[in-house]
């Protein structure tokens, strides 16, 4: 196999997008494109697009003469990026369920993968099979710009607290819920599998505010899943 610079554009982006996401890489954290390509031996030409599209998807900007900083993100961003999942992935996946013939192969050998992780422990691989997992659902839906937007809003999320004991709980839940939406997608259940969809997404929700609020406010305590200040307001 010949390895390109689209391939280790590709490798790079798949890394520096899961630190981030994962919380691995914290938000002020610089990426310098000679370090990174040091590090991981490659040319500086697949780093540099990889971190220029990561800035497009807003996870990191661009800092004269620096690099790329991680950027913090905002409890109303990832609300909102809640929103939007939940209303362009419960389409999709209602799309899927309503077509007569569809194409789900490959998500059983995705669910396995996500169990084995969890089982393992092994964030990086949670994070990889459970995105081509979404994104092979989303696609039965043969609308490639929706298809974009879904995987789009997914690439922006930071998924804080997954290492936390909530999110490790949230993480062996989800294992199971993995193979039930492929069984009501496969069965035509749009209502049934757009219910379990939507709980597989905002399940995550409180786990991933709660860990936000006390990173943005580390002095203030967390009552139900807010900050005190937001609910003195």
């Amino acid at each position: 196999m010949v390895v390109t610079d689209q391939n280790l554009r590709e490798q790079v982006l798949q890394q520096v997008r899961a630190e981030i996401i994962s919380g691995q890489s914290m938000p002020g954290s610089m990426y310098s494109v000679p370090t990174l390509a040091a590090s991981l031996g490659v040319s500086t030409t697949p780093v540099r697009e990889a971190l220029l599209e990561l800035t497009r998807s807003g996870l990191i900007e661009p800092m004269r003469n620096r690099g790329f900083k991680v950027i913090a993100p905002t409890l109303k961003e990832l609300r909102n990026v809640f929103d939007l999942r939940e209303l362009l992935e419960l389409h999709a996946a209602a799309i899927v369920a309503r077509k007569s013939k569809k194409n789900l192969k490959g998500l059983v050998g995705l669910a396995d993968d996500i169990a084995h992780a969890v089982n393992t422990e092994d964030i990086k691989l949670y994070l990889e099979a459970d995105r081509s997992f979404h994104r092979l659902l989303t696609a039965a839906a043969e609308n490639d710009r929706l298809t974009e937007m879904v995987m789009g809003l997914r690439d922006q999320m930071r998924l804080y607290g997954l290492k936390s004991r909530a999110g490790l709980e949230r993480q062996k839940e989800s294992t199971a819920e993995h193979y039930m939406i492929i069984e009501l997608a496969t069965a035509g259940d749009s209502e049934g599998l757009t219910n379990l969809l939507r709980h597989h997404i905002r399940a995550w929700e409180p786990i991933f505010v709660e860990t936000l609020s006390r990173e943005l406010n580390p002095r203030e305590p967390i009552v139900a899943g807010r900050s005190a200040r937001a609910t003195s307001k």
